[in-house]
């Protein structure tokens, strides 16, 4: 399962289209890697990434928290931000982007505190997967509101 997207990863210029797993597993590690930002990998973060993962692929608790904990292996090994992010931005239609955009805002606010390092990154993310500031301005204010 990770083989397939560690090729991916190391493609240039581009990489073909992901397999279901493997665009899950990609979004997965983003969000992990979000998560491990401010250097805090709090349990509310996991809880909040199984959550998103759980909504957004219709999976049950236990199938998310596996999907995490493989992607927490993966955004271990992958140096390259812009290479997962570019696997993302081919496996998800622009009309949803969006939507990843307030789960990413969800993530960061889901421990009550808004790092430096965190905002940086996420403002990298936003950038790299096409959406705009205003959008994305737009989304945290929806995660904001719950």
């Amino acid at each position: 399962m990770f083989d397939s997207l560690f090729k991916r990863l190391r493609a240039e210029p581009a990489p073909d289209p992901l397999e279901a797993n493997d665009a899950r597993l990609a979004l997965a590690a983003l969000l992990v890697r979000l998560a491990r930002t401010d250097q805090d990998y709090a349990e509310v973060e996991k809880h909040q990434i199984d959550t998103i993962l759980a909504r957004r692929y219709d999976l049950g608790a236990m199938a998310a928290a596996e999907l995490r904990r493989g992607a927490e292996q993966i955004e271990a090994t992958v140096g390259d931000t812009v290479h997962l992010t570019r696997l993302i931005k081919v496996a998800i239609p622009f009309q949803d982007r969006y939507q990843l955009v307030v789960d990413l805002w969800r993530l960061v606010l889901a421990d009550g505190t808004r790092d430096n390092a965190e905002n940086q990154f996420l403002r990298l993310v936003v950038k790299l997967v096409g959406v705009n500031d205003v959008d994305s301005g737009m989304a945290r204010q929806e995660a904001e509101r719950g």
